[in-house]
């Protein structure tokens, strides 16, 4: 069992070592939170579930597909979320690549 945040993150960026899985990761969180915006913007609060629709299925999608392995969120909710965005700054300031390798580099 995981017992810190230090600990999760870098399980986190092991279950996340394919570019592609990070890829899809950043695809669907960007996505879902621009139809946050927008149905804030349009007041549309009924469609709200479909931000994490669209965000969930690109990251799904990559861990069941991709990775081959189960997404962190089914046990970790919270950290996982807040990771995604952790992961999401890190793709923008090209420091994801050291991260991966930091924990044991990429999976064949």
């Amino acid at each position: 069992m995981i017992e810190t945040y230090s600990e999760f993150w870098d399980f986190y960026v092991r279950e996340h070592s394919k570019p592609l899985t990070r890829l899809l990761h950043f695809a669907g969180t960007s996505l879902g939170l621009i139809l946050l915006v927008w149905f804030i913007w349009l007041g549309r609060w009924y469609f709200f579930p479909l931000f994490f629709v669209v965000g969930y299925s690109f990251a799904w999608f990559a861990h069941f597909v991709v990775e081959k392995n189960k997404p962190a969120t089914l046990i970790y909710p919270y950290w996982s979320l807040v990771s995604d965005f952790r992961m999401m700054w890190f793709m923008i300031t090209g420091r994801m690549g050291r991260e991966v390798q930091r924990v044991g580099g990429e999976r064949g």
